[in-house]
């Protein structure tokens, strides 16, 4: 590795993986208050970085690729597929592209395919991959790092690529969708067609989602994808379909210090419905303001604020929450529970989180879908 590379990768480590998981594996208010020291000011003006501080357009497809002005960013896939037949074998499939900007770069212009100017890019990303087998109660997941350089790691909008070495999530032709996903491991490989059935929805306020007072990203979710392809596990093949759900945000600001975490839930109910969640979690135990959601059907979609749903855990597995009883109020209440299809699907990477399936059962026990949760900083 050469000391540029290693010069990277020491700034990534030390400031990036924290930043895109907002606190994940920060627990310690110690810890949290030596991070946010590091990265400076909380809306990270210092930097010199573009702040998601207002309402904006969204225009497609240039949103789908990077915006290097902003600090960080994440493409985010999770799918729940299955095997046909009898013997019907679940799987929980994630992909995720952090980019970390280690300068301010204004605008947003495309960095050359090679000579110098191509490791200029002012980059770092990670990526992590995972692998739930509902059915063989495993998890498995990989991770990797690298600098910006079109031949190693990075993103575009058209046509749409996201990628770190071989692992990457790509169009199939001049249009956004379909989608391919294609990544390996040691233990798993995964290749899947992704065919969007809804389009892009805006999270929060137009978009402006709002992480508490003076901090925001702009973030849009593909809410439902048809996923069908090859899981290889173990040696053996396994050919599967189900739904998908892609995340797009991007921000500077980093979580304030009333916050530890966050638990973020994107799920698909058998009923048509895509219902994405998620919770600040204070440091007092207090339920804060900015928690928000979205529910929706493809026709309309319901912003949903703090005061419109409720989150209470109900079982814990090594101090991780793996189950829930959620309530959406508004009209006639809607009372699921939100259940870890594998209790341990814990994220072992350079940052520590709880990434994985699950399942959402209705107020008599019933399935009534499926879909991904995310914890941070416990």
């Amino acid at each position: 590795m050469g000391q540029e590379s290693a010069r990277i990768l020491l700034a990534w480590c030390a400031t990036g993986t924290a930043v895109l998981l907002l606190g994940c594996g920060e627990p310690d208010p110690d810890a949290a208050r030596s991070l946010r020291s590091i990265l400076g000011s909380a809306d990270g003006t210092a930097a010199g970085f573009a702040r998601a501080d207002r309402i904006r357009e969204f225009v497609f497809p240039r949103d789908h690729g990077p915006h290097p002005s902003y600090r960080s960013e994440w493409w985010y896939l999770t799918a729940v597929v299955s095997t046909a037949g009898s013997e019907t074998r679940e799987f929980g499939v994630q992909f995720t592209l952090f980019r970390q900007g280690l300068e301010a770069r204004g605008g947003e212009t495309p960095v050359p395919d090679g000579g110098p100017e191509a490791w200029r890019t002012g980059q770092g990303y990670m990526a992590h991959i995972a692998l739930s087998d509902i059915t063989a109660r495993r998890h498995m997941a990989a991770e990797r790092f690298s600098r910006g350089h079109p031949a190693l790691a990075g993103a575009r909008a058209d046509p749409f690529r996201v990628h770190l070495d071989d692992w990457q999530l790509a169009s199939t032709g001049e249009a956004f969708s379909p989608l391919r996903l294609t990544v390996n491991s040691a233990d798993f490989s995964a290749d899947l067609l992704l065919t969007a059935r809804r389009p892009a929805i805006l999270q929060g306020d137009r978009g402006l989602s709002r992480k508490g007072p003076g901090n925001a990203s702009y973030y849009y979710s593909v809410p439902r994808l048809e996923a069908q392809g090859e899981l290889v596990v173990g040696g053996s093949s396994h050919a599967v379909s189900g739904l998908a759900w892609i995340d797009r945000e991007w921000s500077t600001g980093v979580l304030g210090d009333a916050y530890q975490g966050w638990d973020w839930f994107a799920l698909h109910l058998d009923d048509g419905r895509d219902l994405m969640l998620y919770q600040l979690r204070r440091i007092d135990g207090q339920t804060d303001a900015y928690n928000a959601g979205s529910l929706g059907d493809g026709e309309v979609s319901r912003t949903l604020t703090a005061g419109d749903f409720s989150l209470m855990p109900i079982q814990h597995w090594r101090g991780w929450p793996v189950a829930w009883n959620l309530v959406i109020r508004g009209g006639e209440a809607q009372q699921y529970v939100i259940r870890a299809a594998i209790k341990d699907q814990v994220m072992d990477t350079a940052v520590r989180y709880w990434e994985g399936a699950v399942h959402l059962e209705d107020d008599e026990g019933r399935r009534a879908g499926a879909g991904y949760m995310e914890l941070t900083g416990y």
